[in-house]
């Protein structure tokens, strides 16, 4: 309501009257209001809005001006939308400085309702319509003699100007909303254009990343020139790092079975160097982070890695998949032992005197899954000795396998 103003029932120079109705209220939003049971003028500019016979003889009455209206609907108002339309929304934009006061100073709505006790006028919804998609607001106004208030009482009566002046302000506050919108539209513009740019630039460093990886590629499968060991490692470690220029997909392959097979084989390849790095163990979420940042926007789902993982030793991978008794999985490189893992896990907590899962996490740069797993597998094999308590969980050397104790 706070787009409403109070003003003379007088009609501008160059405005004028289309329709009339009665037995109309007006609803702030979805909110009732105390103007109930009015009579509403429409014009060429504004919906004027006041008692049964306060707007012909030019009393103050309600104004909303079209140009705030951006939408317009009907809206049933009997039970589950029978009985026809019942009530006209508008869709309104802000309101302008310098507007006249009215009922209300703001509102936190931004639409407004006319409920039409005897049903919706479709000449009058119409003629709504088209006054606000005509815009005569904005056309030049002739020059016009001075006339008396609103008189008019039917459909056909002829409009006659009255002697109320342009508001001034209220054209140049449409011209500054139009200005601001199309400044807003040449700002998106270029904003779009910039982006652009950006993703063609993109697109040509991801060709060259693509071309590097396809030549690694080629020399490590064909061996072309003096590569040695000691490079395939390093060039499969960049391949991982650029991402996989051949990804396997699901619609390469006949069945499911297949494709997993494949999978296990791609994952095999890229992740060997990676165990290495990591002291030959990975939490199978870890995994399939790598593996998704290396395949780019060929992701795989957290299944399909399972599935994968399980088919390893299938293939005779150098690596398994492994389900710890907690029922933590990990991926491990075959080369891993348990009793490996102990003994340096061991000489950890020989060195520190204690560990928990958290500080040998820190110290062995793996994650508390991953750190928590191998004390356990520690203690498992006796070299090692758990104690929980209301601080936590902490391990300790098997003082019992010393000598002389």
């Amino acid at each position: 309501m706070d787009r409403f103003e109070y003003i003379e029932a007088r009609l501008f120079e160059g405005e004028n009257y289309l329709k009339r109705d009665k037995n109309v209220k007006i609803y702030d939003g979805d909110d009732k209001t105390q103007f109930v049971d009015g009579e509403v003028v429409l014009t060429t500019h504004r919906i004027l809005w006041g008692k049964p016979g306060d707007i012909p003889r030019g009393l103050v009455c309600l104004s909303l001006h079209l140009y705030y209206v951006f939408c317009i609907e009907e809206e049933s108002g009997g039970v589950f939308g029978l009985g026809g339309p019942k009530r006209i929304i508008l869709h309104l934009g802000p309101a302008l400085p310098g507007k006249r006061p009215g009922p209300a100073v703001v509102s936190p709505f931004h639409f407004v309702k006319f409920s039409f006790k005897d049903g919706i006028d479709q000449a009058f919804y119409k003629a709504l319509t088209d006054a606000v998609a005509a815009k005569v607001w904005e056309r030049p106004t002739p020059m016009a003699s001075p006339q008396s208030p609103l008189t008019a009482t039917s459909p056909n009566a002829s409009p006659k100007p009255s002697v109320m002046p342009v508001n001034s302000k209220i054209r140049s506050g449409i011209v500054g909303i139009e200005r601001s919108i199309e400044e807003q539209h040449r700002q998106t513009d270029e904003s779009i254009t910039v982006a652009f740019q950006d993703l063609r630039k993109l697109m040509e460093k991801a060709k060259d990343m693509v071309a590097i990886s396809k030549n690694i590629s080629n020399k490590i499968r064909d061996k072309q020139g003096d590569i040695s060991e000691d490079d395939t490692v390093r060039f499969k470690s960049y391949l991982m790092s650029l991402g996989i220029d051949d990804p396997v997909t699901r619609d390469a392959f006949r069945s499911d079975s297949d494709y997993y097979l494949g999978l296990a084989q791609q994952i095999s390849d890229m992740m060997v160097a990676v165990l290495m790095d990591t002291g030959g163990i990975m939490s199978l979420a870890d995994v399939w982070c790598r593996v998704n940042r290396a395949r780019g926007l060929e992701l795989i789902s957290p299944e399909d890695l399972l599935n994968a993982c399980k088919l390893l030793q299938t293939i005779g991978a150098p690596m398994s998949l492994r389900k710890f008794p907690s029922g933590a999985c990990v991926l491990q490189l075959n080369s891993h032992q348990d009793e490996e893992i102990a003994k340096t896990t061991n000489e950890l907590l020989e060195a520190n005197g204690s560990l928990t899962p958290e500080k040998l996490s820190q110290i062995a740069k793996v994650s508390v899954l991953l750190a928590r797993e191998r004390l356990f597998t520690t203690e498992r094999l006796g070299l090692a000795c758990r104690d929980e308590s209301i601080e936590g969980l902490a391990f300790y050397p098997n003082l019992f396998l010393r000598e002389g104790l």
